[in-house]
């Protein structure tokens, strides 16, 4: 009974691929191509998935229009040419750098910087303050609680 629990969370964790049967092309080495393709291609509906991981429509239709641009004889780079041209450069999990995607590059430097920067101030400051200083009354009454301390 308890491997059979088992066996029913271990399918349920692998992850769950949307590319469906009739989606898929015939020869196989076109195929391999396309699913390394889309591995780099975001589904602008998810966001954070490839196309071939979500089930939107629109990943969907970008499944299938790869493969037809592939069928048709379309290099890789022209394939991803093709959809970064119609859908613009956001499709790219990994975006080129370039001055439109300068601040999603350079964002969690920057970030990192400023919390640096934060960090520095704040030890400084930290660091400058003067100790506490007793009053003679303290000064006399710490000492007695010392002295009691000892016997």
């Amino acid at each position: 009974m308890k491997w059979h629990l088992a066996f029913a969370f271990a399918v349920l964790a692998l992850p769950a691929f949307a590319v469906l049967p009739n989606e898929q092309l015939a020869d196989p080495v076109l195929e391999a191509r396309a699913r390394t393709i889309s591995a780099g291609l975001r589904c602008v509906v998810c966001q954070n998935q490839t196309i071939d991981d979500s089930d939107a429509d629109l990943a969907h239709d970008l499944r299938v229009l790869l493969r037809q641009r592939l069928k048709a004889g379309d290099t890789d780079q022209q394939a991803v040419a093709f959809l970064v041209n119609r859908y613009g450069a956001y499709i790219l999990l990994k975006p080129p750098f370039e001055t439109e995607t300068l601040l999603l590059w350079l964002g969690p430097l920057l970030a990192l910087l400023a919390g640096a920067v934060g960090v520095g101030f704040y030890l400084r400051r930290r660091c400058n303050d003067d100790p506490a200083t007793f009053t003679p009354e303290e000064q006399a009454r710490l000492a007695k609680l010392l002295k009691d301390d000892t016997a």
